[in-house]
């Protein structure tokens, strides 16, 4: 076999080190872990193709989130490489940090602009710059939406276990989850959605599989259940275990208001600056819970891209309040119609946003 090789296809481990950034040293250490496994030529030459630049790149971005040697070989050692999951947690990482330095060199610039015309800064933004500024890492909520998105293997647990989770739970934002059984197995259903089917991972941890998350169950001193964990889109909610009179008022109270249609207070104003903020590129993601707010912060470009084709705000109209307690608007644009939802949490922070285009 003709051993000069594409070098589109094949690398040398001097070539691999060169153009990724590493030394030889530590290909052969990756290799000694079973992370990689490169080809060999006749004369035992170490030949290193596609795969392993995939597993390279993932190792590498694994040890920028922090993690050591040691538990990147227990993570991925016997498993395949999963490269867009690498390429999704890289992305997540670079267009948050883009996003917060545009937010930041926004915010400065009207500071500046405010001292220039002999305005007066306020203590909230300049400690709102200075949040900003630290450019908080966002390592931690790549590392978790990683490791979430890793395939899960439905285990087995004893059948009388299940009904220690069974019951509702109350996050800090307001919104409750239910556990209840199903044939088989259990089920668990935010207030406002679709209950779906959750399987056991292991004991006290399942996992779904209509959507990317996980649910683990915390014991108290006695042992006893007596709260959850959600573990979605890169962060963690914990929910305390509630009595079911609780959230038997709490689903009365959604019930009602979707059925009379009654909107939040002041459902109209929030719209409206909701609108303004994104058409100006300045959002108050502090008006958002965390997970909402990175979200909106990855999609700022496409969302103020949307909205400059749309043209000017002309009107907007309430048209109810939807089955998930979703307020809900038809907004009419110089040149688009759209429909906008919000929904928003107990704290009174947005906990929701959704627009779509109307034909």
């Amino acid at each position: 076999m003709n051993e000069r090789m594409n070098e589109n296809l094949w690398l040398t481990a001097a070539e691999c080190a060169e153009r990724i950034g590493l030394t030889v040293k530590a290909l052969r250490l990756y290799e000694k872990r079973g992370l990689i496994n490169p080809r060999r030529t006749g004369k035992n030459w170490r030949l290193y193709g596609v795969e392993d630049i995939a597993r390279l790149n993932e190792i590498l971005a694994l040890k920028r989130l922090g993690l050591s040697l040691a538990r990147i070989t227990e993570l991925l050692a016997g498993h395949a490489t999963d490269l867009d999951r690498t390429l999704a947690m890289q992305q997540t990482q670079l267009l948050s940090l883009r996003s917060r330095i545009e937010d930041s060199l926004s915010r400065i610039n009207a500071s500046r602009q405010r001292i220039a015309a002999g305005e007066p800064i306020s203590i909230n933004e300049l400690v709102s710059i200075a949040k900003e500024t630290s450019m908080t890492d966002q390592s931690a909520v790549a590392w978790r939406r990683y490791e979430q998105a890793r395939p899960r293997t439905e285990g087995t647990i004893a059948p009388e276990r299940n009904d220690d989770y069974l019951g509702a739970y109350l996050f800090d934002a307001g919104g409750t989850i239910t556990i209840a059984r199903r044939e088989g197995g259990l089920t668990a259903q935010v207030l406002g959605q679709e209950a779906i089917d959750i399987y056991p991972e292991k004991e006290d941890e399942f996992f779904c599989r209509v959507v990317t998350a996980q649910i683990s169950f915390r014991r108290g001193p006695d042992g006893r259940v007596d709260r959850l964990v959600l573990h979605q889109n890169g962060y963690e909610q914990e929910a305390p275990r509630i009595r079911a009179e609780e959230a038997a008022r709490l689903v009365a109270d959604l019930e009602n208001r979707t059925k009379n249609n009654q909107p939040v207070d002041n459902s109209d104003a929030l719209l409206r600056s909701l609108i303004a903020q994104h058409q100006s590129g300045e959002v108050d993601y502090d008006r958002m819970v965390p997970a909402l707010a990175d979200a909106g912060r990855e999609q700022m470009p496409m969302i103020r891209a949307d909205l400059e084709r749309a043209g000017a705000l002309r009107s907007i109209s309430f048209k109810g309040v939807s089955s998930e307690v979703w307020d809900v608007y038809d907004v009419a644009f110089e040149k688009a119609a759209m429909e906008w939802r919000f929904v928003l949490a107990a704290d009174g922070r947005f906990s929701g946003i959704f627009f779509r285009r109307l034909p």
